[in-house]
C-alpha cells in the first residue's frame, strides 16, 4: 500500500468514526429529552436552552454533520430532524398545560400581595405655573384675558402700534415673514407676531373703552439660539383705557404685581425707556431676589433684575384704533413669562424651557 492509498483509507476510518460518534451522540440526546423532568416553568426553560437553544445540543448536531461522510450525511441528518420535532413537541405541550397554579415555586409568578411601582404623577410645565400665577394676580384687580392669532398683517403687528416703515423692528433679522410684500408698501406683509401687543389692537378695534385686558401668548423672533435668547418665547402684555388713567395708576399697578408675584420685600425702579406705542415709557426692575439687591452673577452685581417695559398709550395708537385720544388715556406694559421664571425658578439657560427634558420639569411637581 502506497502513501496516498493508506493517507485515504485512514481518512475514511476517521469518517467513519465521526458518523459512529454522531449516531451515538443522538441516542444519547434523544434519551436525555424523553427522561428531562419538566414540572416548573423553570425547568421548561431549561429545558429549551439545553436542547433547543442557540447553543443548545441540537444545533451542535447539525454543526458536527458537516463532518460526516457523504454517503451517510442524509440517513444521519434526518435522525436530528427527527430528533429535533421530538423535543420541539415535547416543549409545546409542557408549554400549553403549565400553568402559574402548577408553578407554584416558580420564579416567574408575581406575588400580588407586594406593593405595585408608585404611578408616574406629571407636572405643570414651569411656563404655564407662571403664566397662571400672573393671569391670577391681574384677574383680582378686573383684568381680563385676551386671545388672538399668531400669525398677524403688518397693520395688527405694526403700523397700528406707530410703527412708522422705516422702524428696525421690520427689518428681516427680527421678524419671521410670511408673506412679503412685493412692493414698497408694507401693509400686505404678514409675519409670525413679534408682541401680543397685536392682540391688545384687536381689542381696541373691537371693544370701546373701558378696557382692562392682559394678552398672554407666544411670540417669535429671528434670533439665534442660546441661553439667553430663543427664536419663540412668551409673553404678557396689559392694557387699560379708561378716563383719567394716569402714570401713577400705572406705578400702583406694577407695583401691585411685584409684590404679590415676588414678595412684599421687594424694591422697584422705572427708568426712562422709549417704545413706539407708548409716551412716556419706562423699563422696569425689581431689587433681585438672590442677593437681595447686595449685588451677584445673576443681577450682574447691580443689585435689579428688569422686568418688563410699559408706558402711556401713545395718543397716535388710539385714534389709529379708532378710541378718542381727547376723552381716554391708558397704559400698556408687556413682560417675558421665561424672564418671570428664571427669576422664580433659578433657570439659567432658556433652552431648557423647550427640551422636554423630564428631569427638568419633574423639579416643579410642587411649584403651586
Amino acid at each position: 500500500m502506497n502513501g496516498d492509498e493508506w493517507s485515504s483509507s485512514k481518512k475514511d476510518r476517521a469518517k467513519r468514526f465521526v458518523t459512529m460518534s454522531l449516531q451515538e451522540s443522538i441516542d444519547d440526546i434523544q434519551k436525555a429529552v424523553d427522561s428531562f423532568p419538566i414540572v416548573t416553568s423553570a425547568e421548561l426553560e431549561s429545558f429549551r436552552v439545553k436542547f433547543l437553544g442557540t447553543k443548545g445540543l441540537l444545533k451542535q448536531l447539525y454543526q458536527d454533520l458537516k463532518t460526516v461522510e457523504a454517503g451517510n450525511r442524509k440517513s444521519i441528518g434526518q435522525r436530528i430532524n427527527e430528533l429535533k420535532e421530538t423535543a420541539e413537541a415535547k416543549f409545546t405541550t409542557h408549554q400549553k398545560n403549565l400553568t402559574p397554579t402548577s408553578d407554584q415555586n416558580s420564579a416567574t409568578v408575581d406575588d400580588v400581595t407586594r406593593p405595585t411601582a408608585e404611578p408616574q404623577i406629571g407636572s405643570r410645565h414651569p411656563l404655564s405655573i407662571v403664566r397662571n400665577q400672573i393671569t391670577d394676580v391681574f384677574a383680582r384687580i378686573g383684568f381680563t384675558v385676551s386671545d388672538g392669532p399668531e400669525i398677524e398683517d403688518d397693520w395688527h403687528n405694526f403700523s397700528a402700534l406707530n410703527f412708522p416703515p422705516e422702524h428696525p423692528a421690520r427689518d428681516m433679522q427680527d421678524t419671521f415673514f410670511i408673506a412679503k410684500s412685493s412692493t414698497d408698501d408694507k401693509s400686505g406683509e404678514i409675519a409670525l407676531r413679534t408682541h401680543t401687543s397685536s392682540v391688545q389692537v384687536r381689542v381696541m378695534e373691537s371693544t370701546p373703552p373701558p378696557i382692562r385686558t392682559i394678552s398672554p401668548g407666544r411670540v417669535y423672533r429671528n434670533e439665534a439660539i442660546s441661553a439667553r435668547a430663543h427664536c419663540f418665547f412668551h409673553q404678557v402684555e396689559g392694557l387699560y383705557i379708561d378716563k383719567g388713567v394716569s402714570f401713577a395708576d400705572l406705578k400702583q399697578t406694577i407695583d401691585y404685581f411685584a409684590k404679590s408675584v415676588f414678595g412684599t420685600d421687594v424694591k422697584l425702579r422705572f427708568r426712562p425707556s422709549y417704545f413706539p406705542f407708548t409716551e412716556p415709557s419706562a423699563e422696569v426692575d425689581v431689587s433681585c431676589t438672590l442677593c437681595q439687591g447686595k449685588g451677584c452673577n445673576v443681577c450682574k452685581h447691580t443689585g435689579w433684575l428688569e422686568i418688563l417695559g410699559c408706558g402711556m398709550v401713545d395718543p397716535a395708537v388710539l385714534e389709529a384704533c379708532g378710541i378718542d385720544s381727547k376723552t381716554y388715556t391708558g397704559f400698556a406694559f408687556g413682560m417675558g413669562i421665561e424672564r418671570i421664571a428664571q427669576i422664580k425658578f433659578r433657570v439659567t439657560d432658556l433652552r431648557m424651557y423647550s427640551e422636554n427634558d423630564i428631569r427638568f420639569l419633574g423639579q416643579f411637581k410642587s411649584a403651586f
